[in-house]
């Protein structure tokens, strides 16, 4: 399914969510699916803003991936393993967006990554952005990224989909 296809089909599947089961937190530090939807809408926007820079870049890096990074895109995704950020890095999502609101927000994130689908493999791929695990990123691998992390929760989904199904 291309990435495209898969923000599309999380979107869609707003549309079976009551506003209890969108706001529903199962027990302490486990996201609702609402917060779920918030991190994968926020970052998606942050990646995206990182492809506008390396558009915009007039000086090319030579610096490339970590090591991890190399990793993750060699495999094309991240690794089945539940991923805790620091702290400081790791503040819960907003849970009081009613579902018009995340659909809306669907919208304009599907929006802005069909804007750029046809445009990342035009931008020099020596402009890069630094990701903080990731190392210097070009616009194709931001964009990438983008369904790559949305992918990585789909296992999430499913889990957070089985306490209120």
């Amino acid at each position: 399914m291309s990435d495209y296809k898969l923000l599309i089909t999380f979107k869609s599947d707003l549309y079976n969510y009551s506003l209890e089961q969108l706001r529903y937190i199962s027990e302490e530090g486990v996201w609702s699916i609402g917060q779920m939807y918030d991190h994968l809408i926020v970052v998606a926007h942050e990646y995206l803003d990182n492809i506008e820079t390396c558009a915009s870049l007039n000086e090319e890096q030579p610096l490339g991936k970590t090591q991890f990074g190399e990793q993750l895109y060699r495999n094309g995704g991240f690794p089945p393993i539940k991923i805790r950020l620091p702290d400081e890095l790791n503040s819960p999502p907003n849970n009081s967006d009613s579902k018009e609101d995340l659909i809306s927000r669907m919208v304009q994130l599907i929006q802005r990554l069909s804007h750029w689908e046809s445009k990342v493999d035009y931008i020099n791929p020596n402009n890069k952005v630094e990701h903080g695990g990731f190392g210097w990123l070009n616009a194709k691998e931001w964009y990438d990224l983008v369904g790559m992390h949305f992918r990585h929760h789909l296992r999430q989904k499913n889990e957070l989909e089985s306490y209120i199904l």
